[in-house]
């Protein structure tokens, strides 16, 4: 895969779908790795710092709004006679108790959802921020507030203020810093558990660096031919392998097509976003980038061991192998972090992962599967790739670049609108891009 609302949100905040794509090259849990030494995870607080510090603002909000209630209430008469005036005798253009209880019922509910029940996502402090700005709209506009007093103006204000503060916070401070968090938890216990016995039965020792056997291209007997080693044996694990066989072959097909890409946009990098339309699975988009390493290195990091990008991409939350089917097929896990301060909650995919090793390319190609190991989870989203992945090309005339190339279709499923999630892809190609030349330049650096 690879890993909160208005459009400008999705475009800027949407890294998650970086990692979508992130098992369409997983390798070996196994292969060693000296650039990361795991410490076992810490254990994480029952409620987050920044949760802690918004519920505290949600007490201030009713404290604040009660404080000036009785101040006014003690400026003409005394405060017993105002009580009877404005609750016992509500009047609604009058009247101050509203705005009391207005304060209260933000309190309520902000603090069962966050505090008792925990959630993260935006739906109730939305609720509430629009029944504040709605209700203090249409009190302002036929009350008779103005003519009272000076609370006339502070109390309304003060409530619509504090209201949108609340939202402010939660939506760009509390969820956010959240998902940043159990971004890096779950990294740590990935980390932390990397030498536990593997799924499948074949055991890798930790000096061992798998790499798939080179392919023939157009061969019609690598299903029984390929490798010298594991191979398909079950009727399921052989529709695994049919599926990673037909994943391979759009890819291989948009790649033959680059003439009918169409382009959408670039960075300041030369980095391109291409779209094309494919029969049966819709809008695929393509990202074409230029690189200054080998090839070699591109496809140690992004192909051959994915499951280490949650060390380096922040958009992955888990990548584990499933099951390794033969020498090129394989099962593989992953769980993307949520984006957008929670409106785009954590997502998990299971795909039929197959690599390829050409002679002038390395190629991981993939769609979406089902396995015992992983059902739907009530946890998380379970969303679906269509066929996709990545390539790497080799510079014929100089080994030391290559041409970087993903491929990426996928249904994030959930209430997402889909055309904004289209919109907002390039954005996160471009930022998975970043993550990975930030990568490749420190790998490259320890090398010295």
């Amino acid at each position: 895969m690879p890993g909160g609302m208005d459009h400008n949100d999705f475009v800027g905040s949407l890294p998650a779908i970086a990692s979508l794509n992130a098992s369409y090259s997983q390798a070996s849990l196994s292969i060693p790795y000296p650039y990361y030494l795991p410490t076992p995870p810490a254990e994480r607080r029952a409620i987050s710092d920044v949760r802690r510090t918004f519920c505290l603002f949600v007490t201030f909000d009713l404290l604040f709004i009660s404080l000036l209630w009785i101040i006014e209430l003690n400026i003409n008469k005394n405060i017993w006679e105002s009580l009877q005036a404005e609750v016992v005798q509500y009047n609604f253009k009058s009247s101050f108790f509203d705005i009391f209880l207005l304060a209260l019922f933000r309190f309520l509910c902000l603090q069962l959802g966050y505090a008792a029940v925990r959630l993260r996502h935006w739906w109730v402090i939305a609720i509430t921020t629009l029944v504040t700005s709605a209700f203090l709209v249409v009190k302002v506009v036929l009350s008779e507030l103005f003519n009272k007093n000076a609370f006339g103006y502070v109390l309304p204000i003060t409530s619509f203020v504090v209201a949108w503060l609340e939202t402010w916070f939660l939506d760009f401070k509390v969820l956010t810093q959240e998902a940043e968090d159990e971004r890096a938890y779950l990294a740590a216990v990935h980390a932390a558990c990397e030498r536990a016995p593997m799924i499948y039965p074949r055991a890798v020792s930790d000096g061992q660096f798998y790499s798939p056997p080179e392919s023939l291209a157009g061969s019609d007997e690598e299903l029984d031919e390929e490798g010298l080693g594991r191979k398909a044996v079950t009727t399921q694990e052989k529709e695994f392998v049919r599926q990673g066989r037909d994943a391979m072959a759009v890819v291989e097909q948009i790649l033959s097509q680059e003439e009918n890409w169409k382009f959408e946009k670039n960075n300041d990098l030369g980095d391109s976003v291409y779209t094309l339309e494919i029969p049966f699975h819709g809008k695929t988009f393509i990202l074409k980038a230029f690189m200054q390493c080998p090839a070699e290195l591109v496809y140690q990091e992004v192909i051959l061991q994915p499951e280490k990008m949650v060390q380096w991409n922040k958009t992955i939350s888990a990548c584990q192998i499933l099951q390794r089917v033969d020498d090129n097929t394989l099962i593989s896990y992953d769980v993307s972090a949520g984006a957008a301060g929670g409106v785009v909650s954590p997502r998990d995919f299971v795909n039929v992962r197959r690599v390829e090793r050409k002679r002038d390319c390395y190629i991981s190609a993939g769609m979406a599967t089902n396995h015992d190991a992983k059902p739907p989870h009530s946890r998380f989203v379970r969303g679906e790739n269509g066929p996709g992945g990545f390539v790497v090309l080799k510079s014929s005339s100089n080994p030391t670049v290559c041409t970087f190339i993903w491929v990426l279709n996928t249904d994030l499923k959930g209430r997402l609108p889909r055309y904004l999630i289209h919109q907002s892809l390039a954005a996160t190609m471009f930022e998975f891009m970043a993550h990975l030349r930030q990568r490749i330049t420190e790998l490259r650096t320890s090398y010295r």
